[in-house]
Order: C-alpha cells, then structure tokens, then sequence
C-alpha cells in the first residue's frame, strides 16, 4: 500500500519528536492517577462495584463519543481539542487531590471524576492522529504512528511505578497534585507548535455542525470500503476478546503459573505484557519488517491471538513470558497498522470521524473483555475464558480477512 519510509522517519520532524515526549508524559500521568487514585478508592470504600465501575468509566467514553470527538477533530483546530482533553486530566486530578486533602469523597464524586477521566482520554484520541499525520505527511505516517503507540506503551509501562513511588514517598495528596503537573509539558508545547492537525488539507474549513446523531453517517459513507472496515472489525475483536482482560487476570496466572513470590511473579508477568509493546515498536521501526498492508494486520492480530491461548493454555513460568512479549509485540504492529491504514484511506474532511469510529471498535469495545474473559472466567475458570477468548479473535480476523480480500 505504501513504501517503507527511512528508520525512525517521523523523528525527522522536530514538532513530532517532542509531542511523542509530552504524549508519553500525559500517558503516564494518566496511569499515575489509576495507581493512586484506585488505590484510595479502595481503601477508602472497599467497593468491588466500584472497582468494576473503574475500568466501565474508564472505555465507555471511547465507546459512546469517539465518532463524535472525532467530528470535532475534524471541525477544529486538533491544538486546542488536545489542550481540552490534558486540562480536563489536570482539573480531574486537583479535585482528586482537594477531595483527599479534605477527606469528603462520596462514592458518587468519584463515580463522576472516573467518567470524565474517561471522558478526556476520549476526546484526545481522534485529534492526536490527525496532528500525527500533520506533523509528518503520508510517507513517514505508518512511523508516525508505530512511534506514538510505542511512546504511549513507555508511558503505561512506567506509569504504575512512578505512580507507585509518588504513593509511597510523597503520599495519595502530594502525589496527585504532582501528577496534575505532568500533563503540562504536552499542553504548552501545544501552544507553540504551527501544526493543527490541518495544515497539510489547507487548513481547518468550514464543515457542518458536529451532533452525535449526525456524526454516525461517517459509518455508512464507509461501509463500501471493505479495507477500511477490516481495520475497524479487527481493532474491534482483539479489544472485545482480550482487551483489557490480560492486566486484570495476571494476579491469578501469576498464582498458577507457581513461580515462587507470587508478587514478584505478578510484577515480572506485568512487566514483560508492557515491554513486549515499547520493545517491539522501537524493533519494527528499526528494521521495517511490517509494512502497513491488510496482510500484515491479519497475520500480526493472529499471532497475538495465538500468543494469548499459549498464554491461558501453558503452566511453564519463562514460556509464558515468552508468550507476553511476544504477543504484546503483534499487538503494538496489528493496532499501529490499523491505525495507519485507516488514516490513509480516510477522505481529509471526514478523517477525524472515521478514526473516531476506529476508536469506538479498538478502545470503546474494550469494556466487552470484562464479559468475554472476567464474567465468562467466573463460570469456567479464567484460563478457559481467556483461551476461547483468544481462539475467537482468531476465527474473527480470518473471517475479516476473508472479506476484506475478497473481490468488491
């Protein structure tokens, strides 16, 4: 589909270099804020509802508005939409932060402030893509793209460990006050940055108003592209099927797997999922063995599908780490492929809607592996939940390639 574009091709433009920095800093003080505001939550409530109610609130938004933020991406300068989206993280963690000072936090303010967290993660999803292709044009975008979903992997790798340590040294307070200042290097850069995500169409134009209604049109308009909407149902069935699911259930392989400590199992297990994505980014990037092709995102979401049933399926401790680099490897190059195919055959005035409807499959859909693996997991045992999970992402991306290789 396109040509491989020169090693690390995006971190020739000097706006993109240092919005994939402020972008990873906002990812890990977003996961910062889980760390310690999970933490006080159950403390404070000792809630299993409102545990679950923690990761709902937290992809429901993607589900329910990114067709429609993505309207506004398309509508607006995609500057001031992200500035939007890191202001309200920052306003979320100073009222996490007053709340714990003053020791007044209901169930109900924290339902709230879990929705907009969600809310804001939402909203910058659909205008970062259209700054990404910006920055650096159709050439070096699939770099664009691979580099930025691994800054983001580096963010959620490190997040839980700063997060950690800010909970431990300073406390659940300072801590979160602290946090709110992270999402300030990516805000101000913002400010200074000519790009708005716009600027290689001739600017942000008028276009018609943005409603929720309205904006689900884009899902018709693209219905007769059967490679856009291979993309869309194969981001959708590996968010569906394992999700999320894999970060929730490693307390119990960690048990199972019998690696002695559990903790240090736990963490290991934790660690190798989060390396396999930062690893397996900066090694597609160097060598450009995975171009952005239907292909290579049929083969790369079967691995990670394949990874993860060897993954339920296996009780020896190093292949299961295997698995998990692995797999998060295939999973970081089938989500950036999708990610850039869906950009390049998107129409410029309809770009930020059409990945807003990527975002609903590939992020929004992430609340259903909650069903297929933890609810399903309670009746079966997790290991079957997730292994059938895992079989069934596989016999949905080759029924999705199928159809997106057959003739029109």
């Amino acid at each position: 589909m396109t040509t491989a574009p020169a090693r690390f091709a995006a971190l020739k433009n000097r706006d993109c270099r240092i919005y994939l920095i402020g972008a990873a800093l906002a990812m890990m003080a977003d996961n910062i804020e889980h760390v310690i505001t999970y933490w006080v939550l159950w403390e404070k409530f000792h809630s299993p509802a409102l545990a679950g109610f923690e990761v709902i609130s937290h992809w429901v938004p993607f589900l329910l508005f990114s067709v429609y933020f993505g309207g506004l991406a398309d509508r607006y300068d995609c500057r001031r939409v992200i500035q939007a989206a890191q202001v309200l993280f920052m306003i979320v963690s100073i009222t996490w932060g007053l709340l714990f000072l003053t020791d007044s936090l209901r169930i109900w303010e924290a339902c709230v402030l879990l929705v907009l967290h969600g809310m804001a993660g939402a909203l910058w999803g659909p205008g970062e893509q259209l700054m990404l292709h910006d920055f650096v044009g159709d050439d070096a975008l699939p770099s664009a793209v691979r580099l930025n979903a691994t800054f983001r992997s580096l963010g959620i790798l490190f997040g839980p460990v700063v997060g950690s340590a800010l909970l431990l040294g300073l406390g659940p307070v300072p801590g979160i006050f602290v946090n709110a200042l992270i999402y300030l290097p990516l805000t101000v850069f913002l400010l200074r940055t000519k790009f708005t995500g716009h600027t290689r169409d001739g600017g942000v134009v008028e276009r018609k108003r943005v409603g929720l209604l309205d904006s689900v049109r884009v899902l018709k308009d693209v219905r007769a592209d059967r490679t856009l909407v291979s993309m869309i149902i194969l981001g959708g069935l590996g968010s569906f099927f394992i999700g999320a699911s894999l970060q929730s259930a490693m307390p119990i392989f960690a048990g199972d797997l019998g690696a002695g400590s559990e903790g240090t199992a736990y963490g290991v297990l934790l660690f190798a999922n989060g390396a396999g994505g930062v690893l397996g980014g900066f090694l597609l990037e160097a060598t450009g063995w995975v171009r952005p092709s239907v292909r290579a995102a049929v083969a790369t979401t079967l691995v990670y599908g394949v990874t993860t049933v060897i993954f339920a399926a296996t009780g020896n401790y190093p292949l299961a780490l295997l698995m998990l680099v692995v797999g998060g490897v295939a999973n970081l190059a089938a989500m950036s492929i999708g990610q850039t195919i869906v950009q390049l055959r998107a129409s410029a005035e309809d770009r930020g809607r059409v990945l807003g409807v990527y975002g609903t499959a590939a992020m929004g859909g992430r609340f259903g592996s909650g069903i297929t693996v933890g609810l399903f997991g309670a009746v079966v045992g997790v290991h079957w939940s997730l292994g059938l999970s895992a079989a069934a992402l596989c016999a949905g991306t080759l029924a999705a390639a199928v159809y997106a290789l057959r003739a029109s």
